[in-house]
C-alpha cells in the first residue's frame, strides 16, 4: 500500500511489548508515523551507543542489550542504523 505521497506505508503489526513500557509509545510513533522520539531512543536509532548510554536513565541503562537486541530483530533496515538514516526517515512523511 502506498501513500499519497509514494512513500510506502510502514508495516503496523510490531509487537512493542519487548521493550521497556517507557519506550514503547515512542517506538510505535517513531515507526509508524515517522515522528521523533526522545533523546535515548534517537541515540539508539543513531547506533550512537557512547550517546545511548549518557542519555539512559537507570532501567534503560540496565535493559540496553535487550533494547538493541528488539530493534536488531524487529525494525527494518531503512529506518535506523545512522543519523543519516534517521534523518531520512522522519523526512519521509
Amino acid at each position: 500500500m502506498q501513500t499519497s505521497k509514494n512513500v510506502p506505508k510502514p508495516e503496523c503489526d510490531h509487537d512493542y511489548s519487548g521493550l521497556p513500557e517507557g519506550l514503547q509509545g515512542g517506538m510505535q510513533l517513531y515507526l509508524e508515523k515517522r515522528i521523533s522520539t526522545g533523546s535515548f531512543l534517537t541515540a539508539c536509532l543513531e547506533n550512537d551507543l557512547v550517546t545511548a548510554v549518557m542519555k539512559a536513565d537507570p532501567d534503560n541503562l540496565t535493559r540496553l542489550r535487550e533494547i538493541l537486541r528488539w530493534m536488531w530483530w524487529n525494525l527494518p533496515q531503512e529506518c535506523w542504523g545512522s543519523r543519516e538514516i534517521v534523518h531520512e526517515w522522519k523526512g519521509k512523511r
